[in-house]
């Protein structure tokens, strides 16, 4: 009985964790980067199998914490396949207890959307925009971001 109830338990909490993943489409995601809200966006461009990624990504959290109360919105924008959503990036979120907004990019061919997310954009991860939607101040990274180098930028978009 014990075991059945710890399964359960398990297999309950991938399923809220599922549901905090949500899948979107470019067009989706194209329309939150032209958001014309009060408000700096940090959108981060990674992958699961991306080791420079892995590492900035503490960061990201931490900027979701700190700045939560100052308009800012942390939305990390998975690569990974879709079929790999309960396999490798539901376990890697839970093992990481991650807590920004988590979306799955569904786009099959990278070149047809990437210059739409940013024309200079190589295609190579870690990338990451943050803009302030009301001023229209934006800034591209395509490489991975050390914390000052993050948390400077944010504060910048706030000014």
């Amino acid at each position: 009985m014990k075991i059945i109830f710890i399964v359960a338990l398990f297999a309950c909490s991938l399923c809220i964790v599922h549901a905090q993943v949500k899948t979107i489409t470019i067009d989706q995601l194209e329309l939150a980067l032209t958001s014309k809200e009060d408000t700096v966006f940090v959108v981060n461009f990674w992958a699961t199998w991306c080791k420079p990624c892995i590492e900035e990504l503490p960061y990201f959290e931490e900027a979701h914490k700190d700045f939560e109360q100052a308009n800012v919105h942390v939305l990390l924008v998975s690569l990974d396949m879709p079929k790999e959503l309960g396999k490798t990036l539901i376990p890697f979120i839970q093992k990481r207890n991650m807590h920004s907004e988590i979306v799955l990019l569904e786009a099959q061919d990278p070149n047809s959307w990437i210059d739409r997310i940013e024309s200079t954009w190589s295609g190579s991860l870690p990338a990451t925009i943050i803009y302030n939607g009301l001023s229209k101040k934006r800034k591209f990274f395509e490489k991975q971001l050390n914390k000052e180098e993050l948390f400077s930028t944010i504060k910048e978009m706030m000014e």
